[in-house]
């Protein structure tokens, strides 16, 4: 019988279909990133380049000709611009938009209202995290294999579909201060005790807030816990209890390192939440008692560059630079700190 040799070369696959599949990733890849440059990139360098300038957002920024303004007309452009007198004049022309290089960012340090907005920002965010452990401990409950597990887990997660408005709308009626308005204060009637004002003390004003915040906040994170503890290593769980962990233990050791990426995102999103915190503000109590008792950056800068008391959009633009600057200080060092961590 003849024996035929065969000879088989692993021959490399064509340049074409090398480069092909190097650039498909990328092709998928273009129309996100796209968008992600349109609608957050520009908007990004656009607000480090108005905050710059001294506008009132309703004309363009570039000379116009004195001729046809009037001594009215050049007093209200001033004062929506914030500054006296209205019409700065170079020779014949007047600036829609002034350029005032770092003028804004040096106002925002001797403005206390701006003090008083990034102190209630903080208060946001170190009350805020109170989620995180909420969540974790209503989704170990939820996990749970009992009879009615299924209405509870909707009740639970009801507040995270409605929307802020609605939040806010419920707990300024649960907050209201009447003695026979509000449900907070009828509960407080039944045990003697007299009627509060939360909502109208400046003391007590933020708190209110950001306890409605914190509903809808427990509620995504234990959907993020929830979540992970479907991918929770079952062998690992039976191994420690043959080693006789149970209880805390357990769950500190076990149990919480691999529940470490819904951590991540529930942190992430939590302190973006708070930072941006902005439509209960509104809702609730506008900024007050008082003048932005309760104000948070979010709100102070819609406030100075929209509102009807505002339009001067290069000071709003600097306020959102600096909450820009603290969500990307803070995340870029949690980031570097997990990067670290996984590394070792």
């Amino acid at each position: 019988m003849a024996t035929v040799a065969t000879n088989i070369t692993n021959d490399p696959a064509p340049r074409s279909k090398i480069s092909q599949q190097a650039i498909a990733p990328w092709l998928f890849l273009l129309p996100a990133f796209i968008f992600f440059a349109t609608y957050v990139l520009y908007p990004i360098i656009q607000s480090f380049y108005i905050s710059l300038y001294e506008w009132n957002g309703l004309y363009s920024p570039q000379y116009r000709g004195i001729d046809g303004f009037t001594d009215q007309q050049c007093l209200e452009l001033g004062n929506r611009a914030g500054r006296e007198p209205g019409c700065e004049l170079t020779g014949d022309t007047v600036w829609n938009a002034e350029y005032v290089g770092m003028e804004n960012y040096r106002n925002l340090y001797a403005d206390p209202f701006f003090w008083t907005s990034l102190k209630n920002n903080v208060i946001w965010l170190l009350l805020y995290f109170l989620a995180i452990p909420g969540g974790l401990m209503i989704s170990l409950f939820l996990n749970q294999k009992v009879f009615g597990m299924r209405l509870y887990k909707s009740l639970f997660f009801f507040p995270f579909v409605l929307s802020q408005v609605v939040v806010g709308l419920v707990f300024s009626w649960f907050m209201l201060p009447g003695a026979d308005e509000g449900l907070l204060n009828v509960i407080l009637g039944w045990f003697g005790a007299g009627p509060v004002n939360i909502l109208g003390n400046n003391d007590t004003a933020t708190y209110g807030i950001i306890a409605a915040g914190l509903w809808p906040q427990t509620a995504y994170c234990m959907i993020l816990y929830l979540t992970g503890l479907n991918a929770v290593d079952p062998e690992q769980i039976e191994a420690a209890r043959l080693d006789g962990a149970k209880g805390p233990k357990m769950l500190w050791y076990v149990v919480l390192p691999q529940l470490w990426p819904a951590t991540f995102i529930a942190i992430v999103v939590t302190v973006i939440g708070a930072l941006r915190s902005f439509d209960l503000i509104t809702i609730m109590t506008n900024g007050g008692p008082g003048f932005y008792n309760t104000s948070v950056l979010a709100f102070y800068m819609y406030d100075v560059a929209l509102s009807e008391f505002g339009f001067r959009m290069g000071y709003g633009s600097a306020i959102a630079v600096i909450l820009f600057l603290i969500m990307m200080v803070y995340i870029a060092g949690f980031l570097w700190k997990m990067w670290r961590d996984e590394k070792v």
